[in-house]
């Protein structure tokens, strides 16, 4: 049974594939295909971009919180995604805006995750 939660949120599965690569000495990516770029204090960059049919790279599927907007001063919005799937042994990336937060697992973990998520309350669409 679905446990309720004032941080349950809508997700919404992104249709698009991400790849999440560390481009260790770029200043920025060669092309403009990125939804983030986060650079390390060390200088390194990670960026997430749309995956290409070449691409070798493990590949991603997005969660994002959209349609739960929330403030920075909101606590366990991001945790609230998270745990459930640490707690399924599922990896994530996670890049976050200023109102929403973009949580990345393996695609081979979609269906699972889909499923974990739905078991601690989060109304998922777009799958």
């Amino acid at each position: 049974m679905a446990m309720t939660s004032p941080t349950a949120q809508h997700l919404n599965v992104l249709s698009t594939v991400y790849v999440v690569e560390h481009q260790p000495q770029a200043t920025l990516p060669q092309n403009d295909d990125w939804i983030a770029l986060v650079r390390a204090p060390d200088g390194g960059l990670t960026v997430i971009r749309e995956a290409r049919p070449a691409d070798s790279d493990e590949r991603w599927i997005g969660f994002y919180s959209g349609a739960t907007a929330h403030g920075l001063d909101v606590p366990g919005m991001l945790a609230a995604m998270v745990q459930p799937l640490a707690q399924a042994a599922i990896s994530v990336f996670v890049a976050s805006t200023f109102h929403a937060d973009l949580v990345l697992v393996p695609e081979h973990s979609k269906h699972q995750a889909v499923t974990v998520l739905r078991e601690a309350g989060h109304q998922v669409s777009g799958e």
